[in-house]
């Protein structure tokens, strides 16, 4: 290599350095004053969700113990035929006095037609489910996104039920959910997710 090929090649690879050197510094800085802007929309979000599947409830907590019941709730859940499910967060909702009143517990189905979806369930001492509120969904827009784009989602409203089952059939059963038209696969899945909510909330929490 002539010497002043070789010279050009290093000043290609400091000029590349520094090219990436910048934009990982420039990265940064946007990461930096973007991340708390961030957090508290999805605190926000949260929080939202919270309050939707719990009204009356006047504040709310992680639980204490939610990481050990999770845990250990894993297994018995799995067996329970709700599909690709998992348990992610206890919190405890309390009323004005402090005391612990009912559980949001929030639910991740992997089984979504277009990926995983996830759902805050409100769920009284009692086993009453409030209601639900969805925390992550990407399905298709018209036909899976209306879970959560129309009423859909409000009829699990103020139901006691131990099992939600999808119908494509008409609901005749107090337990039988209707079917998004067109999005089963959806249907199923949000059903499932609320499924094992349910299920910890009973089995697990009291």
């Amino acid at each position: 290599m002539s010497k002043t090929k070789q010279t050009s090649f290093v000043q290609d690879a400091i000029r590349l350095m520094l090219i990436t050197l910048i934009a990982g510094c420039l990265l940064g800085i946007v990461y930096y004053v973007t991340y708390e802007p961030i957090q508290a929309a999805q605190l926000a979000a949260t929080k939202k969700a919270y309050q939707q599947v719990y009204p009356d409830a006047a504040d709310f907590s992680d639980n204490a113990d939610s990481e050990a019941l999770i845990e250990a709730a894993a297994g018995d859940i799995a067996a329970q035929g709700f599909g690709n499910v998992q348990i992610d967060r206890v919190v405890d909702a309390h009323d004005a006095s402090g005391a612990v009143v009912g559980h949001v517990i929030n639910a991740t189905s992997k089984e979504g037609f277009g990926g995983a979806i996830s759902i805050s369930a409100g769920i009284r001492k009692d086993g009453t489910l409030n209601g639900i509120a969805f925390l992550t969904i990407a399905e298709s827009a018209g036909l899976g996104m209306n879970a959560r784009d129309t009423d859909w989602y409000k009829q699990f409203e103020n139901k006691q039920e131990e099992r939600y089952e999808v119908t494509k059939s008409g609901a005749t059963e107090a337990n039988q959910i209707n079917a998004i038209s067109g999005a089963t696969i959806t249907s199923r899945a949000v059903t499932n997710a609320v499924n094992a909510a349910v299920y910890f909330a009973n089995s697990c929490m009291n």
